[in-house]
């Protein structure tokens, strides 16, 4: 047997799910039994190294990412103790103070956003989330970066499918997988949030959570 986080079962039966095939169906191809398929998707029993490379080969997916120690389907193992954490910096972004607001209103939301969904322990809710954020980061770089007359052979998709809306595409389904990541929790895994909870837990923060859902809201309510 080897170590394998806890949420090697959940992305196991994800995998499959977005395939699209049953669990029998998905047995077959693994080479064991549907009742030990099973049990590996529910964590009753787990798989040896063999098992575990053919999934990967199955499913496209890097043995890191099946084990729970990567986000990324590649394998790229980022550590998040490494990443520049800008979220701490004082002062003001160089020539704008709504340059300054503004990302501190999306950093603080952000941080309460992913806090809060790290208290629910839902790794496919998380990675949607991300995901989801990441596309839109994506497209509002690309059109910067191509506005400003950059090389687009920094990005790996083509310019050809990211005008037809590829990344787009794949930021509504990230949104789909996100609400279904969230249906399929239990009530009783939800962390408290109300308006109260946000002010007593993140003091400081929620006043950015209170403008950015302010305005979004004044925005779309004067789309009416």
């Amino acid at each position: 047997m080897i170590e394998l986080s806890t949420d090697f079962s959940r992305t196991l039966s994800l995998l499959r799910q977005e395939k699209g095939i049953s669990q029998r169906k998905a047995a077959v191809a693994l080479g064991i039994s549907q009742a030990l398929l099973s049990h590996y998707e529910n964590g009753i029993r787990e798989p040896g190294l063999a098992f575990v490379v053919k999934a990967c080969d199955y499913y496209h997916v890097a043995r890191e990412y099946l084990m729970g120690r990567t986000l990324s389907r590649d394998g790229v193992i980022i550590d998040a103790e490494e990443i520049y954490d800008s979220s701490a910096e004082k002062g003001t972004l160089k020539g704008s103070i709504m340059a300054t607001l503004q990302k501190k209103l999306v950093v603080n939301t952000v941080s309460v956003l992913f806090d809060l969904l790290s208290k629910l322990g839902s790794r496919e809710a998380i990675t949607a989330a991300g995901d989801y954020l990441s596309d839109a980061l994506y497209q509002m770089m690309r059109h910067l970066y191509r506005r400003a007359g950059g090389n687009e052979d920094f990005f790996a998709t083509d310019a050809a499918a990211f005008n037809a809306g590829l990344i787009a595409a794949d930021m509504s389904l990230s949104k789909a997988r996100y609400i279904t990541a969230l249906n399929a929790c239990s009530n009783g895994d939800f962390p408290e949030i109300s308006s109260d909870s946000i002010t007593t837990a993140y003091p400081g923060l929620n006043q950015s959570v209170a403008q950015i859902i302010h305005t979004a809201d004044e925005r779309s309510r004067g789309l009416l």
